[in-house]
């Protein structure tokens, strides 16, 4: 065993399966984890079904001989369960051994003392610095070593000659070898912006296409989706991947007021009552709170999930014009006759959604395990839509490029069924554009 991994209480409920994934190496879990695991596998919620699990996990490893001595993974590493935690911390007094996090320490600092190749895994950032300082390596649990910046856009601008253009222009595709590119260099759905070298003025859209190997046009919106036009490059690219049929997958990434949430409910209702290609539209969220929450809500369930909900009623409102009078349909019409559903996703595990077009709003919220969840619900031709702005984390254990959405769109980009479009400018209103940049 090279290296020794000691595991923090918050890493298991993030993932219960995380014992797994350090390789031949050695893994420790203090007992006091087991304790504080253990007083979590009661909740109704996300981190009560992680402690559930792993409890089941361990009680099978078990069956293979003492925890304390170690027993052997199944990806070749060995488990073992510490109890000597609190002997490591005598002698370091600025250290209250009557907190929790301290005793997890004092394991890392136990493992390190006897002269193995110590790290602490954990998602506590101030366990981290505490661990720093007494000289024990301390990393944080699955986080990617990129920036927002760095991830992939679903987008790129190429510039090319005027005959090429024409050529797009007239032949409805380009191969990418025109434009100097090899198709194993381009993501299957990735979008392009053509246009003349120094002049962004003669520009043309278009989409790269995996199976012809080449740049074929955008989706015809001459008409609008559901009364609703795109107002910039983005959007125009947001929209032919909500209403491609060939992408099952979809990930709208941007800032408050780009438009995300609005575009896929109206690309859904567009697909679902107008075109009559998904049988249902579903709409969901994570019930997260921001802020300090409110406790627990009075009524039946759909006037407790009216506030979380709240957001999509917004989107709803404004879409089928609450101040309407010709007595055309309404959503609460479309709710009555099945056509459309708004559900939290606290009951989505254990279901099966086929024929369904699937919107997940704030999706940043999720954390990867969660969306792994979320998408593999999806049946046979069904269409998820992730919308979400990764700079507004309400969950204590994600940050902007570590949760559900992020970790979606980068390991999922490579599949022909998938796209994603990052949005960027503004388009509520000049007064939220003014604070997205400026607060």
């Amino acid at each position: 065993m090279d290296k020794t991994f000691v595991l923090d209480t918050n890493v298991i409920l993030f993932d219960p399966q995380s014992i797994q994934k350090f390789g031949k190496n050695k893994v420790v879990i203090p007992l006091i984890v087991v304790e504080e695991v253990d007083r979590f596998k009661k909740d109704q919620n996300e981190n009560g079904r992680n402690a559930r699990h792993f409890s089941r996990i361990i009680d099978d490893l078990r069956n293979k001989g003492p925890l304390v001595s170690g027993v052997d993974l199944d990806n070749g590493g060995k488990l073992f369960l510490a109890v000597d935690t609190k002997m490591s911390m005598e002698g370091k007094s600025p250290i209250d051994l009557g907190i929790n996090d301290n005793i997890i320490l004092g394991a890392a600092l136990s493992c390190k003392d006897k002269g193995e190749n110590t790290t602490l895994i954990t998602k506590d950032i101030n366990l981290r610095l505490k661990a720093d300082v007494l000289g024990v390596n301390a990393e944080d649990y699955g986080a990617q070593d990129v920036t927002l910046e760095e991830l992939y856009t679903g987008q790129r601008t190429v510039e090319c000659e005027e005959a090429l253009l024409s050529f797009f222009e007239s032949e409805r595709f380009l191969p990418v070898a025109d434009l100097g590119l090899e198709a194993d260099q381009v993501t299957p759905n990735e979008y392009f912006i053509l246009q003349l070298p120094g002049n962004d003025r003669r520009r043309v859209l278009g989409r790269f296409d995996g199976k012809k190997k080449g740049v074929v046009p955008l989706v015809n919106l001459r008409e609008g989706v559901w009364g609703i036009y795109p107002k910039n490059i983005e959007q125009q690219f947001a929209f032919d991947a909500l209403l491609n049929d060939e992408i099952n997958l979809v990930s709208l990434v941007g800032k408050a007021g780009t438009g995300k949430t609005l575009m896929a409910i109206a690309a859904g209702l567009e697909k679902t009552v107008g075109d009559e290609k998904y049988s249902r539209l579903l709409v969901s969220r994570p019930i997260q709170p921001m802020g300090r929450d409110l406790g627990y809500l009075p009524g039946d369930v759909n006037e407790k999930l009216g506030p979380w909900m709240q957001p999509i009623f917004d989107n709803m409102d404004f879409l089928f014009g609450q101040y309407r009078t010709d007595g055309s349909a309404s959503y609460e019409d479309l709710i009555n006759h099945g056509l459309l559903h708004i559900e939290p996703l606290t009951y989505i595990r254990g279901r099966s959604i086929p024929g369904q077009y699937l919107i997940v709003d704030e999706a940043q919220n999720l954390s990867p395990h969660e969306v792994k969840t979320i998408i593999t619900r999806a049946g046979e031709g069904t269409k998820i839509v992730l919308t979400g702005d990764p700079y507004q984390i309400d969950s204590p254990y994600l940050d902007e490029v570590n949760n559900g959405l992020v970790y979606c769109l980068e390991n999922m980009k490579s599949e022909s069924i998938v796209a994603h479009t990052i949005l960027t400018h503004g388009e509520r209103s000049a007064l939220s554009e003014a604070a997205s940049h400026l607060l």
